[in-house]
C-alpha cells in the first residue's frame, strides 16, 4: 500500500535523512521517499505489518509534525 503524509518542518538534506531513516526502520516500511520542496512523504508499506499510526509517531520522534 502507498500513503502520502504531509510532514511539517522538513527543510533540508539531514530533515530527509532523518524521516526517512525513521520509516524504514519500521517493519513493514519498504520504501520511503521525501519530497522537501512538497513537504510531503511519500510511503510504500505492508497494512498488515504497520500502521499509518505508527509512521506518524516515528516521524514525531524525529521533531517533525505530521498533518492528518
Amino acid at each position: 500500500m502507498e500513503k502520502t503524509l504531509n510532514v511539517q518542518g522538513m527543510s533540508c538534506g539531514h530533515c530527509k535523512m532523518s524521516v526517512e531513516g525513521a520509516l524504514k526502520k519500521l517493519d513493514g516500511v519498504s520504501a520511503a521517499e521525501v519530497n522537501l520542496e512538497a513537504g510531503k512523504v511519500d510511503v510504500t508499506f505492508d497494512e498488515s505489518k504497520v500502521n499509518v499510526d505508527a509512521m506518524k509517531e516515528a516521524i514525531e520522534e524525529q521533531g517533525y509534525d505530521v498533518e492528518a
